[in-house]
């Protein structure tokens, strides 16, 4: 059995890479746009890629060496807080803080938002320290042992995360009781590992959308050109069965969706007070595979959600992309600003559309 709760397979169609090498350049001009290619959900294990027509199974496209081009964008907006609360990590090219890896390792990315509460310290402690944590503690040998020992390792990364800050929050006076949020997603070769702590909003979406989305699109129906967003994280809140059974076994209790009637989390990095009252700090992580039918990854924290549906937003982004207004200037692509304009478009929007939160977009561009 698989340690990682595996999404269902969103594509049955051929997998390609559209770009061959070991690392992603960053003055690589991006090529065009990929071609819409009819997909079907599977419900098998992401590793394979049964064929329909033949019924046998393609090797992954890390045995061939190939691996798809991401580039990462990103927009933040304070919006009608007092202060920015948000925090993001964004590394296209991650390997370069590793003094090793293995060669079957062609590729490492990391992405992360962290959306803090009760001030700015905890996000920003996590956007400075987890990818430091994560280099110093990232398994050694081939792809296929770091894959195996990846999820313990995440783990270990969020527990050092969150003693480091409870550690730096006690010293000083008066104490921080800052906490953040997290989605964190690693890429190695074609492979995303997820790992979120997040909790669910229902002021304007009702329990369709959380704290944090990671979406991934897949397009199904070549000649209709439909997105279909796919949400990869995990709802973390109060009211969850789980989350309340654990918080209350641990000697707390759970009032109007909130711990103690105060945190309307039940996972996150610090918050001191109420590590004892069954706050944790461990997070949901899940595995998944690219395939040539993702157009893009999306991360973004609930200011986002609080003015868009997942649906609108993809929407919202496909529509700027489609803009053929928009050009390409003397250092970037027509692709690569028009990814950078649907991230301010998208911030901008939300805090236009009354928000009331911290807006960060992160879009990851899948080719």
């Amino acid at each position: 059995m698989d340690l990682f709760g595996d999404l269902p397979d969103p594509a049955g169609d051929q997998q390609k890479a559209s770009q061959s090498g070991t690392k992603l350049s960053k003055s690589s001009e991006p090529e065009q746009h990929v071609a819409p290619v009819i997909a079907k959900r599977k419900s098998d294990a992401m590793d394979s890629d049964p064929s329909p027509e033949h019924g046998k199974q393609k090797p992954r496209l890390e045995d061939s060496g190939h691996v798809f081009q991401l580039r990462s964008f990103v927009a933040d907006r304070k919006g009608e807080r007092e202060e920015m609360q948000d925090a993001y990590i964004q590394l296209d090219d991650y390997s370069k803080m590793f003094k090793e890896l293995h060669p079957s390792i062609h590729r490492l990315a990391l992405y992360a938002v962290f959306d803090g509460h009760g001030g700015s310290r905890a996000s920003r402690f996590a956007s400075q320290y987890l990818h430091k944590i994560l280099c110093d503690k990232f398994p050694k040998g081939d792809v296929s042992a770091v894959e195996k020992e990846i999820k313990k390792c995440l783990i270990e990364v969020f527990k050092k995360l969150d003693e480091d800050f409870l550690k730096e929050a006690a010293r000083q006076k008066p104490t921080w009781k800052d906490g953040t949020t997290a989605v964190v997603v690693l890429v190695i070769n074609n492979t995303l590992f997820i790992a979120n702590l997040g909790d669910s909003k229902d002021e304007a979406f009702a329990n369709e959308l959380l704290e944090e989305w990671i979406t991934r699109v897949v397009v199904y129906k070549e000649d209709e050109k439909k997105y279909v967003a796919v949400p990869l994280t995990t709802d973390h809140s109060p009211s969850v069965y789980a989350e309340r059974m654990r918080i209350q076994k641990a000697g707390g209790f759970v009032r109007d969706g909130r711990v103690m009637g105060v945190l309307e989390v039940s996972r996150s990095i610090g918050d001191g007070p109420y590590k004892n009252h069954g706050v944790t700090c461990l997070p949901d992580i899940k595995r998944c595979q690219l395939t040539s039918s993702d157009r893009f990854i999306m991360i973004a924290c609930d200011g986002l959600w609080k003015s868009f549906s997942m649906d609108e937003s993809i929407q919202f982004v496909n529509n700027v992309l489609q803009d053929e207004t928009i050009h390409a200037t003397d250092r970037r692509s027509a692709e690569e600003v028009r990814y950078d304009t649907s991230c301010s478009r998208l911030a901008n929007t939300a805090v236009l559309r009354l928000s009331g939160d911290n807006v960060t977009v992160l879009i990851v561009s899948v080719k």
